[in-house]
């Protein structure tokens, strides 16, 4: 299978602090791979470096190269619009903008260029659809996002990133604050968009890592110390510290 992400020799540091060490790791196209282990091991840094979010970080810098479609990310002539367009990103606490719901999606299609408010529309209608949001909220477009649900803002959020049409996803934690119902509907969401979507998910839930990602990274201390299917990570799990944490 194509590989929609390849990273080599990746090492991050934040001033003098050495964060990540010598990652190599590739994500296969239209798959979900979670990224599990102890808070603080560099799995949120790690995902953040996919679409150059650490940039906004003082003192940051890397070494080593991410490939995602031929080219490397951090090359100088990489647009980082463009770039965060093709990765989008959710994070662990949706964050809706203070704008309709409707607004919401279609900012990010306005912001990229497009005029034709009959596209947009479609656009807006197809992907609310795609998140399971539509059949709740079309009667009340125009009602502020805020007056959703956390789970509803969250699928939402999911809706923002998938209407600019991107070919990766991360999501950083995103069902931890949500009830077991809203997650529930959150996982589906995931296995739906992954025919046409790669997704990396960060995730300190290892059932929701059984449950919906083919491939699992283990990071520890900075380092990946074990990357496989997920069904032989959590029965046959090669590493003592995988194996510790998974038990």
């Amino acid at each position: 299978m194509q590989n929609a992400i390849d990273v080599r020799n990746l090492n991050t540091y934040f001033s003098n602090k050495q964060v990540l060490k010598d990652i190599n790791i590739s994500f296969e196209k239209n798959t979900i791979t979670s990224l599990i282990g102890p808070s603080g091991c560099g799995k949120s840094t790690f995902l953040r470096t996919l679409n150059r979010m650490n940039d906004l970080v003082p003192g940051f810098r890397k070494e080593g190269d991410i490939i995602i479609d031929d080219r490397d990310i951090y090359d100088p002539n990489v647009d980082v619009v463009d770039l965060r367009k093709n990765v989008g990103m959710v994070f662990q606490k949706a964050n809706p903008f203070p704008k309709s719901i409707y607004e919401n999606v279609a900012y990010g299609l306005r912001v990229h260029g497009e005029e034709d408010e009959d596209k947009i529309e479609k656009i807006v209608k197809k992907t609310l659809k795609a998140v399971a949001l539509w059949d709740e909220v079309e009667d009340d477009l125009e009602r502020s996002a805020f007056n959703l649900s956390g789970g509803q803002q969250q699928r939402l959020c999911i809706a923002r990133t998938i209407a600019v049409s991107p070919e990766i996803i991360l999501m950083d934690e995103p069902c931890s604050a949500l009830d077991p119902v809203s997650t529930i509907k959150i996982e589906d969401l995931m296995n739906e968009l992954k025919k046409n979507y790669t997704i990396v998910i960060v995730t300190h839930n290892m059932q929701q890592a059984s449950r919906v990602s083919k491939y699992t990274s283990f990071f520890l201390n900075g380092e990946v110390i074990e990357t496989s299917l997920t069904d032989e990570m959590f029965l046959h799990p090669k590493e003592e510290q995988t194996q510790n944490y998974i038990t």
